[in-house]
């Protein structure tokens, strides 16, 4: 997208010393005026980047009054906690009167920037989004802002905007469970987590960190694992158990890489959790499909969700000021089941 804010209908009737309905028809290829004069008004458009009203169109012939429409983006549907954020948002929205347009970034920033433009395009009220794994740039969601559709972010968030987030309390569930663990007797403790560059990562890993040095234990890098699903916890889990000093716990980001250490393990011969304590971070549906069932901690999808939404219906309804930046940080809890003594 170009540099510049919103174009409108009116914006390109004054520019051209025509009226609105002149240019509305010229839009629509209405035969009711000069061809030359649609060809003109629609190459004007075209240069300034002007897009048609999709959803405001809809809604005026549904009678269902202006556009309140929430663009979502999802990192990926499939995973239990941004399904559940994403019930949250909905549930949240339709109480509020507004729908939502939900749409995934399958962890690319390409189809992000793509999003974002699609949904500018279309002119919703404002959009929620979850960074995906691969976004290093930000120049889209600037372009969002600048153009005057609000964001907020949930769950990872771009650090490189100061904006509106709603985050579950990464550090202190982080610190929390290795805690627990060591509480239950670990002295070597794993840390399977993230890219660092998301701060979700960072904030994992300082809790994790964090706890060792509490209990006065040193950190030991071979223990650090960059390793974040169910897959990749199969490829790595084997190495670092058949090693003689093997970790006796294993604290991964979210339930998937946590499940995937507990299969390795079992299937290695070892016990759970006898030899090795497992723990996650989610409390999805798989936490309590597994053997034995999985201790995680619990983040609290629907209401991150919910809280999202409040955030942006009151900065579209004008309860906060332009350039007020919320941050709301909802609390974890530790969910002890069968994969810890």
């Amino acid at each position: 997208m170009e540099d510049q804010k919103v174009m409108t209908m009116k914006d390109i009737a004054k520019m051209l010393n025509v009226s609105v309905a002149t240019v509305s028809r010229a839009l629509k290829d209405s035969p009711n005026i000069s061809r030359e004069q649609r060809e003109k008004i629609q190459k004007f458009a075209r240069e300034h980047n002007y897009y048609p009203n999709v959803i405001a169109t809809q809604l005026r012939h549904t009678r269902t009054g202006p556009a309140k429409v929430i663009g979502v983006i999802i990192p990926e549907i499939i995973h239990y906690y941004f399904s559940s954020i994403l019930s949250g948002i909905e549930r949240e929205a339709s109480k509020m009167g507004y729908r939502i347009i939900v749409a995934q970034s399958n962890e690319k920033y390409n189809r992000e920037v793509e999003l974002c433009e699609s949904f500018f395009q279309n002119k919703v009220c404002g959009i929620i989004v979850s960074q995906a794994k691969d976004t290093k740039r930000y120049d889209h969601f600037l372009r969002m802002l600048e153009n005057g559709v609000p964001l907020v972010f949930y769950d990872r968030i771009c650090s490189g905007i100061n904006c509106n987030r709603v985050v579950v309390d990464d550090y202190m569930g982080a610190f929390n469970a290795v805690s627990y663990l060591i509480e239950r007797g670990a002295k070597r403790v794993a840390y399977f987590g993230t890219d660092m560059n998301l701060e979700i990562g960072q904030n994992r890993f300082n809790g994790y960190k964090d706890a060792l040095l509490k209990n006065g234990m040193q950190i030991d890098e071979s223990l650090v694992k960059l390793c974040d699903t169910c897959e990749q916890a199969e490829l790595v889990t084997p190495d670092l158990i058949a090693r003689r000093d093997r970790p006796d716990a294993i604290f991964a980001v979210n339930d998937d890489t946590a499940i995937g250490v507990l299969h390795t393990v079992k299937r290695m011969g070892l016990r759970v959790p006898d030899d090795v304590m497992v723990c996650g971070f989610t409390n999805g549906i798989r936490a309590t499909s597994c053997d034995p069932m999985l201790t995680t901690v619990e983040q609290r999808g629907v209401e991150v969700g919910q809280e999202a939404v409040k955030i942006l219906i009151d900065r579209l309804e004008g309860k906060h000021p332009i350039d007020h930046v919320e941050k709301r940080i909802v609390k974890t809890r530790l969910v002890v089941r069968g994969t810890t003594r």
